[in-house]
């Protein structure tokens, strides 16, 4: 009933005799018009009483429990309504943290998945590192046929070698349990041989990465050929999260090889081959605490997947202290010597050159005269092919080693000041064993074979080391390219021109007498620091000393006088003889 009558009260304008009511009028009789409704609906009967407005006590009584139920309801509605906003809060804030969560979890998941599948993408032919190494090297193309009976219709420069086979089966994954060294001078085609087998397949299950002496850059050198970023990538780094980055390298490159053999141990369930990783250059690496450090987890990490034929390691050196190192802890380990070609192959090789830069057949004897002047030196081979004048390059090449020989060993003889002695050290004891090589070449027998070629003199290296009277030294030498240490400890001349130079400069007139003079002027000033000198200045003008020794008790037990006295002339000296 009451929602009817609100409904008719609620005419916009009420009139009145023409005139519009006010507002609290028109309140004023809505509510008198609505109060027998009220009393109806309360069960008070009739028209109030005149007079009779007060308040009725049981109202008041009514109306004030009314207004205290209604209070504490209100508190009570008040603290549903705290309650509720701060479960909504708390709600709110606990959705939020478990999305996020959920989301940082995903992408983790996410990220971990796609640093293995841009790992195992490294690994997958078509490498565009393998094309550029292949063409910096010279690597024949794969559709270009090579020359097997030795006819001249077919002028490839490429020649195999007697070790291309071994390292074929090597990077191709059928040699499995092993990891390899590939020790030898430098120019020998030790990187050509390892990239023509990696073109043979296309690279498919090979990386190589190019060693440095810094372990900064040798870590982003194995990143990129494996394309792992080491975490830096990550989003984490934008929520203040310590990024990986901030570790060391070598803790860096531990990382890497940890995905590399989650990558390596599903390749072996699907494929049944190992990976193969090329550690080119490998004697760029400092041998100093961090260089050694690199060099040891290198080759834990290369026995362990050697024996569970996950991966197989290739190590490529030029230097000796490389496999001085890896031998310390090598069980699994098989080295491979790299020397140079044989005669028939480098005169070969050099035809070959020679027809592919000028198109030209090269007569035999000029092919035995280049070869008897640099010998079967690859790097040395093709910089005569590619010039005008064969023989003319053939003797810049010796006359640059021998100036290269020179400028770092030379000696000085008896005139040498006393500043230079450590370094004349260093360099007569180059000269010393080049002495002793150039001697034993003249000993042999024969130095040179009609069919094999050159036959370098050598000596073991601990005889070298005798003959030089230095351990130290050797090393110093061999970095420098001067003495080439093979993998049997082998110590010879670094190349056949290297020799030709120790044979002309052991030759000449009066080397000896200058190598003798030099070793004895250095012997002399190690003595003169060896040696000390006391001055007595008061006998020069006739004084003397008196010294007395005396024990414990204060008795003299013997006198020591010192004055100067005319020398006496000796019979020789009187002129008559």
């Amino acid at each position: 009933m009451l929602p009817l009558l609100r409904r008719a009260y609620r005419t916009p304008v009420v009139r009145l005799n023409g005139t519009p009511l006010p507002q609290p009028v028109l309140l004023s009789v809505t509510s008198r018009c609505a109060l027998p409704f009220r009393r109806a609906l309360t069960g008070q009967s009739g028209p109030p009483t005149p007079g009779n407005d007060a308040p009725n006590p049981v109202d008041d009584a009514t109306e004030d429990a009314g207004h205290d139920e209604s209070g504490d309801s209100k508190e009570k509605a008040k603290w549903k309504n705290t309650a509720w906003r701060m479960f909504e809060s708390a709600a709110t804030t606990g959705a939020s943290i478990f999305i996020l969560g959920l989301v940082g979890f995903s992408y983790t998941r996410y990220y971990k998945h796609r640093v293995l599948a841009k790992i195992e993408n490294a690994f997958n032919p078509g490498d565009p590192v393998l094309e550029l190494a292949a063409k910096g090297k010279e690597v024949p193309p794969k559709d270009l046929p090579r020359e097997k009976d030795g006819s001249d219709n077919n002028y490839d420069r490429w020649i195999p070698r007697e070790e291309q086979a071994r390292i074929d089966k090597i990077v191709s994954g059928h040699d499995k349990g092993r990891y390899h060294l590939l020790i030898g001078e430098k120019g020998t085609g030790k990187s050509s041989m390892l990239i023509d087998a990696m073109s043979k397949i296309d690279g498919e299950g090979v990386a190589m990465c190019e060693a440095h002496a810094d372990p900064e850059i040798f870590r982003i050198r194995l990143g990129r050929c494996l394309d792992f970023e080491y975490h830096e990538d990550n989003i984490g780094a934008l929520f203040s999260i310590r990024g990986p980055r901030e570790a060391s390298a070598i803790l860096d490159i531990e990382r890497a090889f940890n995905k590399l053999e989650k990558v390596a141990l599903k390749r072996r369930r699907t494929v049944g081959r190992p990976l193969i990783l090329i550690i080119n250059q490998a004697h760029l690496i400092r041998d100093d605490e961090d260089g050694r450090d690199l060099i040891e987890l290198i080759q834990q990490r290369a026995e362990q997947w050697a024996a569970s034929n996950l991966a197989t390691v290739i190590i490529n050196s030029d230097k000796y202290w490389v496999y001085e190192k890896l031998k310390q802890h090598a069980t699994r380990m098989e080295v491979t010597q790299v020397s140079d070609l044989p005669k028939d192959r480098a005169m070969q090789a050099l035809r070959n050159y020679r027809m592919k830069y000028f198109k030209e057949e090269t007569s035999q004897s000029i092919l035995e005269e280049v070869y008897d002047k640099i010998g079967g030196r690859l790097t040395f081979l093709n910089r005569v092919a590619k010039s005008q004048d064969m023989i003319r390059m053939c003797d810049h090449i010796c006359h640059s080693e021998k100036t290269w020989f020179l400028n770092n060993c030379g000696i000085l003889g008896t005139e040498m000041d006393d500043d230079v002695m450590d370094q004349q050290k260093y360099a007569s004891t180059a000269m010393v064993l080049a002495q002793a090589l150039y001697k034993k070449a003249q000993e042999m027998d024969k130095t040179y074979d009609p069919e094999c070629g050159h036959i370098l003199p050598e000596f073991p290296l601990h005889r070298a080391r005798y003959i030089m009277t230095r351990a130290d030294f050797i090393r110093r030498h061999h970095e420098l390219s001067i003495f080439a240490i093979d993998s049997h400890a082998r110590v010879r001349a670094d190349s056949v021109p290297m020799q030709r130079a120790f044979n002309e400069i052991c030759s000449e007139p009066g080397f000896d007498e200058l190598l003798e003079a030099t070793l004895e002027r250095i012997g002399d000033i190690e003595s003169l620091g060896r040696t000390k000198e006391l001055t007595f200045k008061d006998l020069w003008d006739g004084g003397k000393y008196k010294i007395t020794v005396r024990d414990r008790k204060g008795g003299v037990q013997s006198e020591v006088e010192m004055e100067t006295v005319e020398g006496k002339k000796d019979d020789d000296d009187d002129g008559n003889d």
